[in-house]
């Protein structure tokens, strides 16, 4: 019985180490999301953080509207990547254990 606690233990150790590999590999990602074709672009880092937005200057000549909904959507489509980015990260690191909904380990 006490060996087990100690290797329970141990694996619990291991794969706080391994998730804290994760979130450090995951805030030096750089993904991009895009809308309009590519016409507006926003890089983000694993972490949500934005680091560059780039919009092309056909863009100017529309509406502020129209300007406005192209960066919302790559705001969107950079977070949904950062997502999946995240949770296949934490897949390899937990070894596709099957983590309940929710369990954000260790965020």
């Amino acid at each position: 019985m006490k060996g087990q606690l100690g290797k329970m233990m141990q694996q619990a150790q291991e794969m706080q180490g391994k998730m804290q590999e994760a979130q450090q590999e995951l805030a030096k990602m750089e993904i991009v999301g895009a809308a309009g074709a590519g016409l507006v672009k926003v890089q983000m880092n694993g972490k949500y953080g934005v680091q560059n937005v780039t919009i092309d200057a056909s863009v100017y000549e529309e509406s502020n509207e129209f300007l406005e909904d192209l960066v919302a959507a790559a705001i969107n489509d950079a977070v949904n990547k950062v997502e999946t980015a995240s949770k296949e990260k934490m897949s390899e690191m937990t070894g596709g254990m099957d983590l309940p909904d929710g369990l954000n380990l260790p965020f």
